[in-house]
C-alpha cells in the first residue's frame, strides 16, 4: 500500500478523532491527573476511542499505539500512533493551539503524518515523496539563514532536567531574535509553513513527535533529536528550516555526541 493511502488515512483519522475532541472544548470536560502528573480528559479519551475504532474498520491488521489506551498488534509491520490531544493543559485552559496528531510508521520509518488543530481549522499532512500539505496547498519551511533573525518557539522554556542542557538552551535562546512558548505541536506546524524558523522539545514522546517528521522534512526542514539523529523517538526533538538545522543542533547537542547523518547541509 502507497505511502499517499495512508496519508489521505492519517489525514482523515485525525479529523475523526479532533472532531470529537473540539466537542469538549471549552466545556470543562471531566479531568484526572495520570501517574506521570500529566492531566488526561474525557476529551482525550473519546477521541483515541473514535479514532481507533476507524482504523481497525479499515486497517485490521496494523498495531496502534496511542497515547491514552493499550496498545494493540505490537508486533505488526505497520502501527498508526495517535495522540488525540496534543497540549492537553492548552486545550483545558481554553486556548486553540492544540492538535490531534496521526502518524503511520514501518519499523523507525514514519509513512505518513497528520496534525489537525480543530479549534483553527487548520491541517497539515505529508507522507515521503509525497509533499507536506496545508489546508490542501504546498507548504514550505523559512528561509532564514541567520540565527540573529530566527524565530525560536519552545513548549516549556525552563528545560528542567539537566542543568547543562538549559545552559544550552540559553545560548540558543538569546542568540535568536524572538523566542515564544505554547509550542507543543503548534509550534511545528509554525516551522512546517514558515511563520516559525525553529522548534525544541526537551521531552517528547513518540505520539508526539511521529507526525512532525514527515511533516517537517517534506516541507523541506529537518527534524532530529537532540542527538542530531534523524528520529522522532528519541526522547526530544529539534525542528528546524533547512538553513539553520547544522547551527542550531551545534549549539543544542552534548559534547562530541552529535550525529552527522541527521544535520542539515
Amino acid at each position: 500500500m502507497t505511502s499517499g493511502v495512508y496519508m489521505d488515512a492519517v489525514a482523515e483519522v485525525a479529523r475523526v478523532a479532533g472532531d470529537i475532541a473540539k466537542r469538549y472544548y471549552g466545556g470543562n470536560p471531566e479531568t484526572r491527573t495520570k501517574s506521570d502528573g500529566s492531566p488526561v480528559s474525557v476529551a482525550d479519551v473519546n477521541a483515541e476511542r473514535a479514532a481507533r475504532d476507524w482504523i481497525e474498520l479499515r486497517f485490521p491488521e496494523d498495531g496502534i499505539l496511542g497515547e491514552e489506551l493499550p496498545s494493540v498488534r505490537e508486533g505488526a509491520a505497520r502501527r498508526w500512533i495517535l495522540d488525540p490531544i496534543d497540549g492537553t493543559y492548552t486545550f483545558l485552559q481554553s486556548v486553540p493551539l492544540w492538535g490531534t496528531l496521526v502518524a503511520v510508521a514501518e519499523g523507525e520509518s514514519v509513512i505518513a503524518g497528520a496534525a489537525y488543530f480543530p479549534a483553527l481549522d487548520e491541517i497539515i499532512v505529508a507522507a515521503p515523496g509525497e509533499g507536506c500539505w496545508w489546508n490542501g496547498s504546498r507548504s514550505a519551511v523559512s528561509t532564514v539563514a541567520e540565527l540573529a533573525q530566527a524565530r525560536l518557539v519552545t513548549t516549556d522554556a525552563r528545560f528542567l532536567r539537566d542543568e547543562a542542557r538549559r545552559e544550552r538552551w540559553t545560548r540558543l535562546q538569546d542568540s535568536a531574535r524572538t523566542m515564544r512558548t505554547w509550542g507543543d505541536c503548534y509550534g511545528y506546524l509554525l516551522v512546517a509553513t514558515g511563520r516559525a524558523d525553529i522548534m525544541v522539545d526537551d521531552v517528547i514522546s513518540d505520539w508526539d513527535g511521529a507526525a512532525f517528521m514527515p511533516i517537517i522534512t517534506e516541507a523541506g526542514g529537518t527534524f532530529t533529536d537532540w542527538r542530531g539523529r534523524a528520529t522522532p523517538f528519541g526522547g526530544d526533538a529539534i525542528a528546524t528550516n533547512a538553513k539553520l538545522g547544522t547551527i542550531v543542533r551545534d549549539i543544542l547537542a552534548p559534547e562530541g555526541v552529535l550525529a552527522t547523518a541527521g544535520r542539515a547541509p
